[in-house]
């Protein structure tokens, strides 16, 4: 039986994986952990959580000499946005986060995944169809510490044996946790916005076009390539993944189809809409497709259906009164 670690379980990935993971293995066999306390955490139904620092060696070895550990999901990162008003930041945490943890792992004899970002991509990167190899030159701090940990876990296989596995993700869609500062939030709170006011004012332009996945598709994902047959695997870390691809504009569109009266406005933040520039179209995912089996699940249309009635569910749910 499994023994799973998560790290950055209370962000906008870990929280829905540590769901998914203790659906399928049993929730006392995935810890989930973070440098923050999930408000609404309880230990009698939601298993085992360590609060743990990725850039604290000694809380990695606590944790991992107290559980037998054989897979970890190394989430804990900080996203573009929030990496460009904070570089030194962005840094430390996605780089000696990640080197501690490729490091307890070595130690330990356990497999890691590890998320990229169709961030590691820059200008000089074909933008349409972007291939699996090419030309990785980013120009934000995100950006850069993607590439330097694709590059890192690719190391710690070829020099340890590490079984080391990643995915490029492009922008996760998702209605159970707030956005954790990326250029591609808008495309999460569009949604919340059309539901509660009608109206959303989008920080890019009207026709940026990027790719994008809904969060059950991304979990699916991750599952999916760490129970792959290591023997299918050439490319093993940061296979680039994706599962639509639309505009503001035209996500707007199918949401009018559902909400009519919904209306979207722009004011484009220069930051993050540089950022968007400098990334791809679209990716060819093709690697993923045939060394195990990627294959997403929902389209725009399907997610924007189930994402509008999920989320008005969330809303209309009334909220638990307070114990005095």
């Amino acid at each position: 039986m499994k023994k799973i670690l998560i790290t950055g379980a209370v962000g906008q990935i870990g929280s829905e994986l540590a769901t998914a993971l203790k659906k399928r293995y049993g929730k006392e066999n995935v810890v989930a952990s973070d440098i923050r306390m999930p408000s609404d955490f309880n230990p009698r139904n939601d298993g085992p959580f360590e609060f743990l620092d990725c850039l604290d060696p000694h809380h990695i070895t606590r944790a991992m000499q107290m559980y037998n550990f054989d897979t970890i999901y190394h989430l804990a990162a900080i996203l573009s946005a929030v990496g460009e008003a904070k570089p030194n930041l962005a840094w430390q945490v996605n780089m000696y986060g990640l080197y501690n943890m490729l490091e307890a792992a070595r130690q330990y004899h356990c497999a890691v995944f590890v998320p990229s970002s169709i961030g590691a991509f820059g200008k000089s990167t074909p933008k349409d169809g972007t291939p699996q190899d090419t030309v990785q030159r980013p120009d934000t701090m995100y950006g850069v510490t993607k590439v330097a940990g694709e590059l890192l876990c690719d190391y710690y296989h070829k020099r340890f044996g590490l079984d080391t596995r990643g995915v490029r993700f492009p922008g996760l869609i998702s209605y159970q946790t707030e956005p954790g500062g990326g250029t591609t939030d808008y495309a999460v709170e569009i949604f919340s916005e059309a539901l509660k006011h009608k109206k959303y004012t989008c920080y890019l332009n009207a026709d940026t076009r990027m790719d994008m996945m809904y969060m059950p598709d991304a979990i699916k994902g991750m599952i999916d390539l760490m129970e792959a047959d290591p023997d299918g695997l050439i490319h093993r870390n940061a296979f680039n993944l994706t599962a639509m691809n639309f505009t503001p504009a035209e996500i707007a569109d199918e949401i009018k189809k559902h909400i009519p009266e919904f209306e979207i406005e722009y004011n484009v933040d220069p930051v993050r809409q540089a950022i968007a520039d400098s990334w791809p179209n679209y990716l060819d995912d093709s690697a993923a497709r045939n060394e195990w089996g990627w294959k997403p699940t929902f389209d725009m249309e399907m997610m924007t259906k189930d994402l509008l009635e999920k989320l008005s569910q969330k809303i209309e749910k009334p909220q638990k009164p307070k114990s005095r």
